[in-house]
């Protein structure tokens, strides 16, 4: 588990903290209404039928929107905090080099590659079940919530960018400052592992791995001469 990481951002990260105070108050509203606190259960179905995303009706071509608002949904606390612990220690450093709007671009075009990913996993379950030899979920019908995929598109972007910053981390009852690349490539094989091992977790392990490399690959292409392009910036401001 991430704590911190040790790469200070040179820039404010105002959309970083806008998604993380826009998911919170999604899950608070969605939360507490399911609870009968706030505007009461029907609402919070009412949330559930027009903000989640249902591969079939993708593939059907209905309710497009639910590949964006479904990245502001989440299912339990415990599932909002991961998501935003990671979002809140990987995100700002990903914004400094893509700038905000480029950033916000790169978030969403994450979050949509994340939702393909899975919806193909499902769409040929059958197929990756006989390579793997575990049983897949073929149900189109299931709904998917969450900003994990989109995150994964983060952390993808941050293991290029940054592979050897330092991130402290929670290891078993350690905390160890961990490079980058070492943490990040572990959570990505781990996401692979998991596949094989917790296929009837209900977690879109797909979404995650498609976000991932969709991030890498931006990075790779985009973001590498965006941070390039800043440190030159940089060394004339600072005479050198």
């Amino acid at each position: 588990m991430p704590l911190k990481d040790l790469n200070r951002s040179l820039t404010t990260p105002h959309v970083n903290r806008l998604l993380l105070v826009t998911n919170t108050i999604v899950f608070v509203v969605y939360f507490l209404s399911s609870l009968d606190i706030l505007f009461g259960q029907s609402f919070a179905g009412a949330m559930e039928q027009s903000f989640v995303m249902v591969p079939g009706e993708i593939l059907s071509g209905r309710q497009l929107y639910t590949l964006f608002t479904s990245m502001f949904m989440h299912a339990d606390p415990l599932h909002l905090l991961g998501n935003m612990l990671f979002l809140y220690v990987f995100g700002d450093n990903v914004e400094d080099v893509f700038g905000h709007v480029g950033y916000i671009l790169f978030y969403f075009v994450s979050g949509l590659a994340a939702s393909f990913a899975h919806i193909l996993s499902v769409l040929y379950a059958p197929v990756l079940s006989s390579l793997i030899g575990v049983p897949m979920s073929a149900d189109l019908m299931i709904g998917v919530v969450g900003a994990s995929g989109a995150i994964s598109g983060v952390l993808g972007a941050y293991l290029v960018l940054f592979p050897n910053a330092k991130v402290i981390a929670l290891v078993f009852y350690l905390i160890l400052p961990i490079p980058a690349v070492i943490f990040l490539g572990a959570w990505f094989v781990l996401q692979w592992l998991l596949v094989v091992l917790d296929m009837s977790g209900g977690v879109a392990y797909f979404a995650h791995i498609g976000g991932f490399i969709v991030g890498m690959v931006l990075a790779l292409v985009i973001g590498l001469r965006l941070k390039k392009a800043r440190e030159a910036r940089l060394r004339v401001q600072r005479g050198y």
